[in-house]
């Protein structure tokens, strides 16, 4: 339940709908997450393990230190795993832990939204935009 301050119809929610720490990890967690680069690579190891020039090749636009980079943040973050396989050259290969795994069902229904709904967005876009310039 939400009162309204009287002066700027404020609603004011009660304080344990608000809490400092639950929001930064909220906010930590949706910053991994939201970043496009992380989305696209849980999505591609949804399909099994990969190396890393197969994913590079698979994601087309992204730079060798930005893969490294989503990479190193998604292991650090327990999300995928790095597998050397000591061979001549090394075999490097990158699988998506168990919790990386639980992430697949938001981001495979985000996905999916994105495809569904990206050219409606599109339209919307171009319609704001010619509004806006008048």
């Amino acid at each position: 339940m939400t009162a309204v301050r009287k002066q700027e119809g404020t609603p004011v929610l009660p304080g344990t709908l608000h809490e400092p720490t639950e929001c930064r990890a909220i906010s930590e967690v949706l910053s991994r997450v939201g970043d496009k680069w992380t989305v696209l690579v849980v999505e591609l190891l949804g399909g099994g393990p990969k190396r890393f020039n197969e994913l590079r090749r698979a994601l087309g636009s992204i730079s060798q230190r930005m893969l490294t980079l989503t990479l190193r943040a998604l292991e650090r973050d327990g999300l995928v795993t790095r597998t050397v396989t000591p061979t001549i050259p090394p075999r490097v290969d990158y699988e998506l832990t168990k919790l990386g795994h639980s992430l697949l069902t938001p981001v495979n229904h985000l996905a999916d939204w994105a495809r569904e709904h990206a050219q409606a967005m599109q339209k919307a876009r171009a319609k704001f935009d010619a509004t806006e310039r008048t």
